[in-house]
Order: C-alpha cells, then structure tokens, then sequence
C-alpha cells in the first residue's frame, strides 16, 4: 500500500474529469502527492450500471464501504441474443450517474492542488485530449444514442434488458424513478426498439434520442512516453457489450497512480512506461476476446459481420504488439507497483 507514503517537491499534472482522472488524484492525495488539476469539458454519462465487483473496487479506493449504497438496485438481468429465447439470471449493481462517482472522489482534486509554477513538474497524466500522441486503433465503427423512457407497468425496475436486433443491440437500464435510460448500439433507439420484440413492449413513452456519440473499442497507439501517461475513455475506450469500461477506468487509475510513486522510488521510467503500456494492450486484448461471441453469435446482417470482424482485427492487432513487448517486470501489491521478485 502506498499510505503514508510522501512525495514532497515534484509535482504530478491532471488533465481532464471522470472516473479514471478523480481515482487518481484520489490515490496520489493519499500517498501525498503534489498535483494539479486542469479539468476541461465533457458530457458526463447520464446513467452507469455499476456492478459489484466495480463497486466494490471503488469502495477499497474511496476507504467507504458504504459507497452508494443508498443507490438503487438492479438485481436482475434479461438478455435476449441472436435466435436464441431470452434468458434472465442473476446480477447485482447500483445505478449511479457519472456525476455520482466523481463526486465521491472529487475532493481529492480541490484539497492538494499545488501551483505549477511553484513545484517541479514530475509527470502528466492526460485524461483528454490533446495527448503527446494522436494515433489511434479503432475495433470497430459502433455509433449510438440513448433515449430516456417511461417504463410499462409490467416492467420490473429492478431489472435490466439486453436485446440483440438486426441493425445493432439496445440495454435498457431503469433509473429507480420510474423511468429508465435506453442506449441503442448501431441506430436510433426508435428505429432498434422497433425491431425488438422483448425491449419494445417494456417501453411506455420515449423522449427524443440524444445526439450520436461513438461506443467504438479503441485506444491510443501510444498511452505513455516520457514524462507522461494516458487514461480514461478518451485514451481507451471499452464497448459497453461487456458492462466493464468504469471497472476498467478504476483499474487504469490505479496502475497510474502506482506508476508514479514506483517513479518517486526511484525506479526505471522507461521499464514503468512499458508496463503500463503492456498492461492496457493486454486489457483491451481481453476485452476483445470477450466481446467477439457476442459479435458473432448476434445475427448475420451486414453490420453485425462487419462489427465482428472489426473485433477480430483489433484482437489480432493487440495479440501481434503484445508479442514484441518484455514479460512483464512488476506486479500491484495492493496500490502499489513492485519488482515480480520481491512480489513473490
């Protein structure tokens, strides 16, 4: 654990908002890490199902175990796929905005916010763009909208739906008020919910839809160099088939900020730069590998073949760079990054 541990003098800059950027001001707060904050502008998610072991990950970060738990329940999940008849089973999450979540760790970028001009600068962590750098591998072209909606009377709130369609998928998600948001991969929430025989008669009213946004799995080329890492959605970004991005932004938080006092040790940058690179090669490799039977096992319209083969690329392209890369050199104890001989 990095607790306790003081980082006096060098002075880490934050750029951006969201999960990932608030968890590691977070951390770097509680190893008494200098930092500053520059937030810049985005639209947050409106509605995130944040599974248990998602939440549970954030509450070991926030030290509350209480987190959320005010927050309603989904405690049940409805997926119909393909051919194949739907299928309900077990599931637990919260549903919290991504407001919610860096409220909870929002502090930590107001209560040590050192001036730049007055510390030496030790690493940047670009959580927006513009990053050192742009190139950027794209696993698909998956364009979406969300729709608020009015629930039947026989939908049950604490219950999720997931529905593959011929032109894309929909995951409708209730907000514990009666409502609940729809986001429809691969058209508009009207055009999908219309070929949706299980979502479609759960839906009473829809709002018009939100402008497109891209739900695509990509990632920079490049998410570290010297002097600076990358994280967050816009520097990789998961398709939410796997219901994985915010665990995935807390995971890439935690890797960073253990970068950066494994750095304050003394400890080879260009050796910490290639482990975290690595580590978020191979996660986007996993993550690809877990949506490709979804995408293949969906339908055979032209969009749903081109998606799939779309993941295919991008799983051979990960495995390929993985391949050229050292065996890794550290492993996280707790929060922290050590040598693997010492982890042992």
């Amino acid at each position: 654990m990095t607790d306790g541990f003081l980082l006096r003098g060098p002075l880490i800059a934050l750029r951006g908002q969201g999960v990932a950027v608030a968890t590691a001001a977070h951390l770097l707060n509680r190893a008494g890490v200098s930092i500053s904050h520059e937030p810049g502008k985005r639209h947050p998610v409106p509605v995130i199902m944040l599974s248990d072991p998602a939440l549970s990950l954030l509450r070991d970060v926030s030290g509350r175990t209480d987190l959320f738990a005010e927050k309603p329940r989904i405690e049940r999940r409805v997926v119909r796929w393909g051919a194949g008849e739907a299928v309900a089973m077990p599931h637990g999450a919260a549903v919290v905005s991504e407001n919610d979540l860096a409220d909870a760790l929002a502090a930590s970028l107001i209560g040590n916010n050192a001036h730049p001009s007055t510390i030496t600068l030790l690493m940047t962590i670009h959580g927006m763009a513009p990053f050192p750098v742009s190139a950027t591998q794209r696993f698909g072209e998956r364009l979406s909208s969300t729709a608020r909606v009015r629930l039947s009377s026989q939908a049950d709130p604490a219950t999720c739906w997931i529905e593959s369609v011929v032109d894309g998928w929909l995951f409708l998600t209730p907000d514990g008020t009666g409502g609940a948001w729809l986001l429809a991969v691969g058209g508009t929430p009207e055009a999908l919910a219309s070929q949706a025989p299980m979502i479609a008669p759960l839906i009473e009213t829809m709002e018009p839809a939100s402008g497109t946004f891209d739900t695509s799995p990509r990632m920079l080329e490049q998410l570290a160099g010297d002097g600076w890492l990358a994280l967050g959605t816009a520097a990789l970004a998961f398709d939410p088939i796997c219901g994985d991005g915010t665990a995935q932004a807390v995971r890439e938080a935690i890797l960073a900020s253990a970068v950066i006092t494994a750095l304050s040790r003394g400890e080879d940058q260009a050796a910490l730069i290639t482990h975290y690179q690595s580590m978020l090669l191979a996660a986007m490799r996993r993550h690809l590998q877990l949506s490709l039977p979804f995408y293949g096992g969906a339908g055979s319209s032209p969009w749903w073949r081109a998606q799939y083969a779309a993941s295919r690329a991008g799983y051979d392209w990960c495995t390929a760079h993985l391949a050229t890369m050292p065996e890794p050199r550290f492993a996280l104890h707790g929060f922290d990054l050590v040598r693997r001989e010492r982890a042992a």
